[in-house]
């Protein structure tokens, strides 16, 4: 299968690479000085163990050529470009006929919950990743990734359930290029279990590491009590723990620990946008359908959009104004 992973930042980055020194055909998307840089000098993935350089083909947008009828359109925009990614792709011509969203399977590798439902509606093939990858972009060209001893764990399989042969030869190849790849029938189970330790990400954005340990619990808890509300099943942080085992851990890269996660670099790069809004803002919107209350959660929507709009750097918002607005 031939691989164009729409989205070359930290998480597509890292499997473009990956994928390609497993001598898989690759194609990225990317845009700006990101592309700019793959196309002059290529992508150069960072890691614990070494760092290697691939010189992918590089797209901004569908090109004129049909796409072969082999390939596999891997999404790892985030959660707010979704819409304009999946718009960019649909009608895409396919060799032999028919477009993208009929013919071609899409792998969602994104964090939150929404896209695969935004998918749908345009892709006849949908194949959810709950995704485990530590890394990091920040740099035109770059991506460090932290994983070690395997770079991610990424589950895999249909949309809305079930798992078939596309799902397990996507694995395949994953697993060739370094990764866990598991196939799970039950692969929306993990995304919501992963969703709720993304709740966290908004609050390392705005404060950094030093986040008050009743701030995470309490997001978490609201968290887990509108997804009890709503009738939604997730994984547990000791399923999950024992899952990765000694499997996916973090190791520095040149002696420097992980920076922080993807909301936190949306912040630190000045994106002008987070994913803050499928994060905690799936929480608000299922505590506002079920009759949860979620304070927390809609805190840090606001204070993350304020830190976006008023251009607050990242781990710099004052603790005292989110909590003034919690109260």
């Amino acid at each position: 299968m031939r691989y164009v992973i729409i989205g070359a930042g930290a998480v597509g980055g890292t499997i473009g690479v990956r994928l390609a020194q497993a001598d898989r055909d690759v194609t990225v998307v990317a845009r700006g000085a990101h592309l700019d840089a793959i196309r002059a000098r290529g992508l150069t993935l960072r890691q614990p163990d070494g760092e290697a350089t691939a010189r992918l083909a590089a797209l901004d947008r569908p090109g004129d050529e049909p796409l072969p009828a082999d390939t596999v359109l891997i999404l790892t925009v985030k959660s707010q470009d979704t819409a304009g990614a999946l718009a960019a792709w649909v009608d895409a011509p396919v060799v032999g006929g028919g477009t993208a969203g009929e013919r071609l399977p899409l792998v969602t590798a994104q964090n939150g919950v929404a896209n695969e439902r935004a998918a749908l509606r345009l892709f006849a093939d949908v194949h959810p990743v709950c995704v485990w990858l530590p890394a990091t972009h920040l740099d035109p060209g770059v991506v460090v990734a932290n994983g070690y001893p395997h770079p991610g764990m990424l589950h895999i399989g249909r949309y809305p359930a079930g798992a078939d042969d596309t799902d397990r030869a996507i694995a395949a190849d994953l697993t060739a290029a370094g990764f866990v790849a598991p196939v799970r029938n039950d692969v929306l189970r993990w995304k919501y279990g992963k969703l709720l330790s993304n709740l966290g990400n908004g609050l390392q954005a705005l404060l950094g590491r030093d986040i008050p340990d009743a701030l995470v619990e309490r997001v978490r808890a609201e968290g887990v009590a509108a997804l009890a509300a709503a009738g939604i099943a997730h994984t547990s942080p000791e399923e999950e723990k024992a899952e990765r085992g000694d499997l996916v851990g973090q190791r520095p890269v040149d002696g420097e620990p992980r920076s922080g996660g993807s909301t936190w670099q949306s912040l630190a790069r000045g994106t002008g946008s987070t994913e803050v809004d499928h994060l905690n803002g799936e929480i608000a919107l299922l505590g506002r359908l079920h009759g949860v209350p979620t304070p927390v959660n809609v805190a840090v929507q606001r204070a993350v959009r304020r830190a976006v709009r008023e251009r607050i750097g990242a781990g710099a918002f004052p603790l005292t104004e989110l909590e003034k607005s919690i109260a």
